[in-house]
């Protein structure tokens, strides 16, 4: 991106973020429009947003087909932080973003191993060691042990402090 040009928000009609995409790259304007998979559809990160490139002028990407209106900071549009947009390409994969999964459990926090070898005991969750892993402590012959597990496999034995 050019020292002049920057990021800004455009809200778009309900469900035309790919029009007003269209629109915009014909009139010469470089979008962005983050997409997520959420039950098996692909679809906007943002829903009716997306993310424009202004060089210079931005009146004609205002009065796009598809656009309702500019994010605006005073007379102009809002910039939107070039380390933002970054860090939303950085969790890219296939052209699709993955959004980080929320801890379902706490470090600490009781659980009950529900499936395999250590069905049936409690321990404490120690974290995860990686895509769906889980650490636990476990007591196992008078010492805590820590085993890793299919996060399938744990479950709170508490709620969540």
């Amino acid at each position: 991106m050019s020292s002049m040009s920057y990021w800004a928000v455009a809200q778009t009609e309900t469900r035309r973020e790919h029009i007003a995409r269209q629109f915009l790259m014909r009139a010469g304007f470089v979008t962005y429009c983050p997409r997520i998979k959420r039950q098996g559809s692909i679809v906007p990160l943002f829903p009716s947003y997306l993310f424009i490139q202004i060089e210079s002028a931005w009146y004609q990407a205002r009065w796009s087909v598809g656009i309702r209106k500019i994010l605006m900071s005073g007379e102009a549009p809002a910039h939107m932080a070039d380390d933002i947009i970054d860090a939303i390409r950085g969790r890219e994969i296939d052209g699709l973003v993955t959004l980080p999964r929320a801890p379902r459990l706490k470090p600490g926090q009781k659980v009950r191993v529900v499936r395999g070898s250590f069905e049936g005991l409690v321990g404490i969750y120690d974290g995860m060691s990686g895509i769906d892993r889980e650490r636990i402590l476990l007591d196992l012959l008078g010492r805590k042990v820590q085993v890793t597990l299919a996060g399938r496999d744990v479950v709170a034995a508490e709620p969540a402090k």
